[in-house]
């Protein structure tokens, strides 16, 4: 049996990291200039790692599907990022915030990660405020703070609605300087599409070059994949259209193991789905539950004339109005965690009480903060947020509630990584969202850009150095080696294979099949029956791509038929992964809720006794079941207990 070594420290919880930089392996200066480093994306955890490894003088061929580093999706992200400087003195600490953390994340994480978290996040806010990144601050010009689900301080670092934007361009301008000194050089419109062993490690990838369709390759003496999530496998999701899985699945089909794959995270507040010809859903940043109150009538026939269009929210007086996260969870209220609000708002719309024609929209009300702290503090506070919602639905969210509904957000799930953030392919690393390490089976808000920006700046470049001190004698590769001719032809004869099938229908029509599948058989709520029948009918959409998909035009130039064709073969894969992995677990944790396991009170049922472990997935060959390798959870620092909310 395949045994599973995450390689954590020995020692105290709150130690581990330091006795690790302390004891590891080390190149010098003039080393560094002969050793290569690939990393794929640019992201705030790839621009972050590539500007790192850049500055400390390796050499660093850095990979940008889109045109601009600065398009990376990591821009989208709205509230925040969390960081335990206890400004507030309301009693944060590096603890707690690893605390509400591994809570947050049903205990489904590894402790030693996710305290490494914690304990670097602080240093994250003093590298991005010396780059100019213009957080918020108060009165005194201290750096201010706000709160967000799962916690019950303040911790959550901003810029208005647009942290992740500022974030972004702060990594981004310390790249663009490495860009400029020679030691990264950045490739934008470059994918990558398939991983290059040799020996056992990872020594290059095979790309596409996006505008002129020609394959190139690329060798290196490690690589690093930081392309994020996998949540567009349901088509509609918060995502931005180009966001994919494809890096991490071709990893995985290369020996990576992938990890808890069906831990994703609905996100709460989107404005609800419109229409069939949507591409992507809008998210309204988390932050706006700090001040703003989510309701749905309190009577049925006042939610019916909600639907009918023949009440407006505002005829249904306060004493009508039922604030029910209030109501079931007294003690943290709006501010729940995200698989917390995400079911409450489904089960209330599931009930009858959905406010717009389709029955599936909460409230999130904003009168009660206008009216305690005037027009002029909320427009502050979320003035671009508010002016996106009124552009999308043509309503004014300061005078009427916003209308949102639970959507697709972020993959807990992704590439298995060690404590050094290595695969279980030597030489190959994953980084942010791409790799599953420290969210468990649901990730709080305003802790993927603290994620992202942590890998980057302050774990890799110490834990690569590690796997690169062995290394410096090795010589840079030449890419005429017959696993680079093999890779890429492997490549091409994809290619030419969904070019060959000259069917009539569109790839997205195909990936619209497979999201209403995956949305409705593998979203929020999930069944033995609905996940089994899932697994069949992802099976059908498989053969109705290869029998009738249509890429028109010509597949050695600019096609983005045919990228998204590449992708979706392995949302596919994906969503066979997603399936297969939250039938296996026979639990409700986090973001994976199974109906069968559940409280009398509708929360979620873990069990520790079977299931306190990470689904590490082993590629076994094409149509063939992958194979299941345990990694236990250990939890020696921390108390596991039912997830309390109310109190």
């Amino acid at each position: 049996m395949t045994k599973i070594d995450s390689k954590i420290p020995e020692g105290a919880l709150a130690e581990k990291w330091t006795n690790y930089k302390a004891h590891q392996k080390l190149v010098n200066p003039a080393n560094k200039r002969r050793l290569d480093v690939i990393v794929v994306g640019t992201g705030l955890a790839g621009a972050s790692a590539a500007a790192s490894l850049g500055e400390m003088g390796f050499k660093v061929f850095n990979f940008c599907i889109q045109d601009s580093p600065r398009r990376a999706h990591s821009i989208a992200a709205q509230g925040g990022i969390n960081a335990a400087k206890n400004y507030q003195n309301d009693g944060d600490s590096v603890y707690r915030l690893f605390y509400d953390t591994i809570k947050g994340g049903d205990y489904r994480a590894r402790e030693a990660n996710v305290y490494r978290l914690a304990e670097v996040a602080n240093a994250i806010i003093d590298q991005c405020v010396a780059q100019g990144v213009p957080f918020a601050r108060d009165y005194g010009g201290t750096l201010d703070n706000r709160s967000f689900g799962g916690a019950q301080v303040s911790r959550t670092f901003y810029a208005r609605g647009q942290t992740g934007q500022q974030l972004l361009l702060g990594a981004y301008s310390a790249l663009s300087r490495q860009v400029q000194k020679g030691t990264v050089k950045l490739y934008t419109r470059y994918e990558m599409l398939d991983l290059v062993i040799i020996n056992g490690r990872a020594r290059g990838i095979i790309a596409r070059n996006l505008v002129t369709g020609r394959l190139e390759r690329f060798s290196a003496h490690a690589v690093v994949i930081g392309t994020g999530g996998y949540g567009n496998a349901f088509f509609l999701s918060t995502n931005a259209m180009g966001s994919n899985g494809s890096a991490a699945i071709q990893c995985y089909r290369k020996g990576a193991y992938f990890a808890n794959p069906c831990f994703a995270q609905i996100h709460p507040t989107c404005v609800p789905v419109h229409g069939e010809q949507q591409s992507k859903l809008t998210l309204m940043s988390e932050s706006l539950r700090n001040d703003g109150r989510i309701w749905v009538p309190k009577k049925i026939e006042d939610a019916k004339a909600l639907q009918a269009g023949t009440k407006k929210p505002n005829d249904i007086p306060d004493e009508d109005r039922d604030f029910y996260l209030e109501r079931r969870y007294p003690a943290f209220g709006n501010l729940v965690p995200r698989d917390v609000a995400s079911r409450a708002a489904k089960e209330r719309c599931d009930a009858g009480f959905g406010v717009n024609n389709t029955g599936l929209a909460v409230f999130l009300d904003f009168k009660y903060a206008i009216e305690r702290l005037g027009e002029d503090v909320v427009r502050d506070r979320y003035g671009n947020l508010f002016d996106m919602y009124e552009e999308i639905t043509d309503e004014d969210p300061y005078k009427v509630p916003m209308m949102i509904y639970p959507a697709i957000h972020y993959t807990m799930g992704g590439i298995w990584v060690d404590y050094e953030l290595m695969t279980s392919v030597p030489g190959l690393f994953a980084i942010g969202e791409a790799n599953f390490s420290d969210h468990g089976a649901n990730r709080l808000g305003a802790s993927a850009l603290m994620q992202g920006l942590a890998d980057g700046y302050f774990v890799l470049p110490y834990t690569i150095q590690n796997y690169l001190a062995d290394q410096i004698q090795v010589p840079r590769f030449s890419t005429d080696l017959p696993e680079f001719v093999k890779a890429e032809n492997e490549v091409l004869e994809k290619m030419k294979r969904i070019k060959a099938v000259g069917g009539k229908h569109s790839v997205d029509s195909i990936h619209k099949k497979l999201g209403h599948i995956m949305w409705d058989f593998v979203g929020m709520a999930r069944t033995k029956e609905s996940l089994q029948k899932a697994l069949k009918e992802i099976e059908e959409v498989e053969k109705d791509f290869w029998k009738d998909v249509f890429i028109p035009g010509e597949i050695d130039d600019l096609n983005i038929e045919l990228e998204k064709a590449l992708r979706l073969i392995d949302f596919i894969e994906v969503g066979k992964l997603m399936a297969l992995d939250a039938l296996n677990r026979d639990e409700s944790c986090g973001g994976h809720f199974r109906e069968e396991y559940q409280t009398p009170e509708g929360e979620a049922l873990r069990d520790d006794a079977n299931f306190s472990y990470v689904a590490c997935w082993k590629y076994t060959g094409e149509n063939k079941q992958p194979e299941l390798i345990k990694e236990d959870l250990n939890y020696q620092f921390v108390k596991v207990q039912t997830r309390n909310y109310k109190a």
